[in-house]
This record gives structure tokens, sequence and C-alpha cells, in this order.
């Protein structure tokens, strides 16, 4: 293999901005249809099972290609594959935008994800190998910026053009942002593997079962009350023998789809661990404050977006601060000192209430948009500083699958429990509404328990105050993960980052 040789500052700048924008594309068609959705399920015709496969299907093509696409880098190499995905995931969003039935918009949905899956590791991988390792962290700063700030903007921007144009935008505005990526990309470097061995059909085929079912049982559980329906059951089945079949084939067998290298290092399967995490407390928890700030509170898309902007300012104040200390200190301390905010943030949470204004909203926002700020970089740094560039493809790939999965598992998650204390609560406090309570009595005299508006109004507050003290609990309980997670980041190697490896051969 060659010795890698790095761009010149211009071609470096070009190919920076580019890898941002795909990045930021991507992770902001994660969010930016959920606000859309009301008005696409009149425009389109379709009832709530049906609406959600426009945001189930993405993600589930996302995850079940995210893997391959570190396969096809390094077979086909990784220009020629980010230029292909970005041209497709373009061209999707545009047909996501003119779609006039939900078959077409789920078709559509579907290639997008397939087609935006791969772009977010490549483009982690394609900033490591174009930098100098001095200057690696600098560069999985840039690589965050995307991944933090995307799922943030995408509720707030797909709410005002929802709001002031049609939910069409919400996929339309893809296209300018995707013809700029593509200019940028032709200054890429071509990077390719020209000893890959044959392709992996066993291990492609278990991991796409395991990722796809899993990804559907999250996805369709509440729908159907979980294990109580036969669907769920059977995706736990195949989620179950396929995880098996994986990890039996992938420690027997040389040269698997999924190499059992990678999780032979002990930086890199920690790390992995620690993404998971972060993708639950960081990411997950973020419709849980969606749903307390419009449901409850009142708020609208707008009022949400700029409760959010601290958040905002506290993820790019983390990545600056980072790119500055990243090379001077031990990146366990900043890890350790991400997830201290993140605890401070999800603790503020777990005291709001139904009173609450937005100034608590936004200073816990703030700490949390630091945390992630802070955690995104290192994490990735130690993750990657003792693996051989040569895995970096296929790495990356499962490091971002495995953090969406964890967000995945943490919606889902925290969504059962939230509905589950909901109900729990909403029945100790139906008990007291009686008229021998002397309590409800004093609080409301004269309560009239046979007049239906006043029933009415009387389980809409119920279910409120049920909502909230679910909320918190839930924010509760992601605080307690995080604070459990502290000691674990220092099982990971003091590395010294920045020692130069040979890199993989590159075709200018």
């Amino acid at each position: 293999m060659a010795q890698l040789l790095y761009p010149s500052p211009t071609r470096k700048a070009f190919i920076t901005g580019s890898t941002i924008l795909t990045t930021l594309i991507v992770t902001i068609d994660m969010t930016i249809t959920v606000v859309a959705v009301p008005k696409m399920m009149a425009d389109l015709q379709a009832g709530p099972d049906q609406i959600a496969w426009v945001l189930t299907s993405y993600l589930i093509a996302s995850a079940i290609m995210m893997p391959l696409s570190s396969w096809l880098a390094s077979k086909f190499g990784r220009k020629r594959v980010m230029m292909i995905s970005v041209a497709t995931f373009t061209l999707a969003s545009v047909a996501c935008g003119s779609a006039r039935g939900i078959e077409f918009m789920v078709f559509a949905r579907i290639i997008q994800g397939l087609a935006g899956a791969g772009l977010i590791p490549l483009g982690q991988a394609t900033l490591l190998d174009i930098n100098p390792p001095e200057k690696q962290p600098t560069a999985m700063a840039y690589a965050g910026l995307g991944a933090m700030i995307g799922p943030l903007l995408g509720p707030t921007l797909g709410g005002w053009l929802t709001d002031n144009y049609s939910w069409h935008w919400v996929f339309l505005i893809n296209l300018p942002v995707g013809i700029v990526a593509m200019i940028g990309m032709l200054a890429h470097l071509e990077v390719m593997d020209d000893s890959l061995p044959r392709f992996d059909w066993i291990g492609f085929l278990t991991l796409t079962l395991f990722v796809g079912c899993f990804q559907l049982m999250l996805d369709r559980g509440e729908a159907v009350d979980w294990f109580d329906s036969a669907e769920i059951c059977i995706y736990a089945g195949i989620v179950a023998l396929s995880f098996y079949l994986l990890v039996v084939h992938m420690f027997t067998k040389a040269n698997t789809f999924l190499r059992a290298e990678l999780f032979a290092d002990r930086n890199f399967a920690i790390g992995t661990f620690v993404s998971t995490v972060i993708g639950i407390v960081i990411f997950a928890t973020s419709p849980m404050l969606v749903m307390y700030t419009e449901n409850l509170l009142g708020y609208s898309a707008l009022q949400f977006g700029l409760i959010n902007i601290p958040r905002a300012v506290g993820t790019i104040m983390g990545l600056v601060i980072v790119t500055r200390v990243m090379k001077l200190i031990d990146a366990r301390i900043l890890l350790l000192v991400g997830l201290v905010c993140s605890v401070v943030s999800l603790f503020i949470f777990s005291s709001l209430n139904l009173q609450t204004d937005g100034l608590p909203i936004m200073i816990a926002g703030w700490f949390q948009g630091f945390s992630g700020g802070l955690l995104i970089s290192p994490l990735s740094a130690l993750a990657f500083a003792t693996l051989s560039p040569m895995l970096r493809n296929e790495a990356a790939a499962i490091f971002a699958l495995v953090r969406s999965l964890g967000q995945s598992l943490g919606i889902s998650a925290m969504t059962l429990i939230s509905i589950q204390q909901t109900a729990q609560v909403s029945g100790r406090l139906a008990e007291g509404i009686r008229p021998d309570n002397p309590m409800l009595e004093w609080a409301r005299p004269g309560l009239d328990f046979g007049d239906q508006a006043t029933a009415a109004r009387t389980m809409g507050e119920i279910w409120r105050q049920a909502t909230m003290v679910a909320t918190i609990d839930t924010f509760w309980m992601a605080c307690m993960i995080a604070l459990a997670t502290i000691p674990v980041i220092f099982l990971m190697e003091k590395q010294k980052l920045g020692q130069a490896r040979p890199g993989p051969s590159v075709d200018h």
C-alpha cells in the first residue's frame, strides 16, 4: 500500500466543506419530517399507520445500508461511492417533495435512506485520511459539527418551512445543498483497497436481518402493543437468531463481512458502547423534550426552535473548545466533563413542571449541547486511535450504525416507559376524584361530578399531570444511565492521539 499523501489546504477545504454539508443534510432529514407529518397525512390521504412508514422506511433502509457502505467504498472507491450517494439522495429528496401518494413517498424515502446511509461514516473516514495525525482531533470536531447540529436544526427548519411554504419544501430544500456538495466532492481523493477479499454474503445477510428486524421491532412496537403482538414476537425471534448466527460466523470464519478484529480493539469496543449511551441520553431524549414543550406547555414549532438555540450554541462552544485542548490533555478528561454536563442537563430536565418557563429549558439545553460538543470528537478520536487505517471504512460504518441503533432503542424504550408511567399515574390520580375526598372538596369546592364538560376537563388535567410525571421520570432514568457510564470511559487506553500510520492507497 502506498503512503497517504495529504491534499493541499485549498483542496482540503473543499473536501471538508462538502463532507460537512453531506452529513448535515442526512442528519437533518432524520428529524425534519416529524413536524410535517400532520400536513403530509392530509395531502397524501394516509392514515397514522401508513404515514409512520415515511419515518420507519428511511430508518430501516439507512440502518441496513450503513455497514454495506464500507465494503462498497473499499471495493469501488470512496469518492465514487460518495458522489453516487449524494446524487441519488438529492434526486430521492426531489422525488419525496413531488410525491402525490403514500406508496411513492415510502418508496422514495427508502431510496433516500439507502443513498444517505454511508455518507456520515465515509465522511468521517475521509476527514481522518486527509489530515495528519496532529490535526485529526480538529477533523473529528468538523465531523461532529454536522452530526450534532443536524438533529437540532431539523425540527425547527421543518416547522418553519411547513408553516410558511408547504411540507414539500422539507425535501426540496436538499436540492441546492446536494448540488453544492457534489461540486465540492470533485476535490475528493479516491481511496480504495486493492486486496479486498470475496464478498461475505452470509455475514451481510445475517447482519441485515438483525439490523432490519431490530429497527422494525423498535418502530412498530408501540403501535401493536409490543410483545402482546405476534408481529413483534416474530421480529424478536429473527433478531435473536440472526445475532447468534452473525456472532458465530464472525468468530469462526476468515474475512467476514463484520470483522472480529474491530471488537478486539479495546478502545473501539468501549468507544462503540459509549457511543450507544450517547445516542440514548443526548439524541433519544430530544423527542421527549419536544412532547413536553409542545403538548404540555403549548409551544409552537417556532417557539421550540427559539428555546433550542442555546443548545446549538453550547454544541458549537464544546466543539471549539475540543479543537483547542484535545491535543493538550487526556481525551478521557473531556469525555468525563462531557458526561458530567449531560448528567447536569438531564437533572435539570427531570426537575421541570407544568409552570416552568423557558429559562430552565434553555439552561439545560445549553448543558446538553455543550456535552455533545465535548463528547463526539474525543470519543471518535479515541475509538479510532488504535485501529489500522485500513479498517477505517468498516469501523466508521459500525460506529455510526451502533449510535443510530442506540438512538432508536432509547427513543422506543423511553416512549414505552413514558406510556406505562402515564397510565399508572393517571390511575392513581383518578382514584382521588371522588365526592368523599376532603382534599378535592377543599381544592375544588362545588365540583359537579355529573357535568360532562367538567368531567372532560378533569380527565384532561389528570392526563397532563400524569404525562408530566412520566416525562420527568424518563429524564431521571436517562440521567442515571449517563452517570453510570462515567467509570466506563476510563477503561479506554490513554492513547497519544497523532501517531503516524501508513495510509491506504490513493488514486489522484
